[in-house]
């Protein structure tokens, strides 16, 4: 399998909903690692650069139809593209992607996008609430009773957050993935959560 984890950014995304698990994934407390176990990259659309909601513009490594089969993770990253008609492109991608028992991480908006199309019908799950679920989904999202009102879930290799729950949505992914010890992961999330001061007083 291939060691690269693939992030879909749909126009206006979310970029702080990339960081702390692309930081961890690339990084360790000292510096970039020499030869991390996985490699982040990023999907959207087309090639052309793609516009986060604060303005910066991130140039994809892959577009839709040039993206990998093989990969180690599909984390889609929340934002406002998940409400418009590119998001539908989306569908066949994370379709695959579930049947073949990839991990999958889901955030904000992009939760809600995955209650909409049925990804959440069979697996424990959070998001934005269980009524913005209820509205994206519809008819088709059947599994309220699967709502757990945390900041992030992991079950059966799917990961749903909430968009304030970035550094929990890393955590479980971090879990999920192995990429270091459960320790080193728990350490990790409680400096960042807690901070530096908090810490070290």
């Amino acid at each position: 399998m291939s060691n690269e984890i693939l992030y879909i950014l749909l126009p206006d995304f979310a970029a702080h909903e990339v960081v702390y698990l692309a930081q961890a994934i690339a990084s360790d407390e000292y510096a970039l690692k020499e030869y991390p176990k996985y490699v982040n990259k990023i999907v959207a659309p087309t090639l052309d650069p793609i516009k986060s909601i604060g303005g910066f513009r991130t140039l994809p490594d892959y577009a839709f139809d040039t993206m990998p089969d093989d990969y180690a993770a599909l984390v889609l990253i929340g934002g406002f593209g998940w409400s418009t008609p590119v998001a539908d492109k989306v569908v066949p991608i994370v379709r695959k992607a579930i049947e073949e028992g990839k991990t999958v991480g889901a955030i904000c908006n992009a939760a809600s996008w995955m209650a909409k199309h049925g990804f959440l019908n069979a697996v424990k799950h959070t998001g934005n609430g269980l009524e913005q679920l209820k509205i994206w989904g519809g008819e088709i999202y059947t599994n309220p009773e699967g709502y757990i009102h945390t900041q992030a879930v992991s079950d059966n290799r799917i990961v749903t957050a909430n968009g304030s729950a970035t550094l929990e949505f890393a955590k479980e992914l971090l879990l999920l993935l192995e990429n270091d010890t459960t320790e080193r992961i728990e350490m990790y999330y409680q400096f960042n959560k807690q901070g530096f001061c908090s810490l070290f007083q």
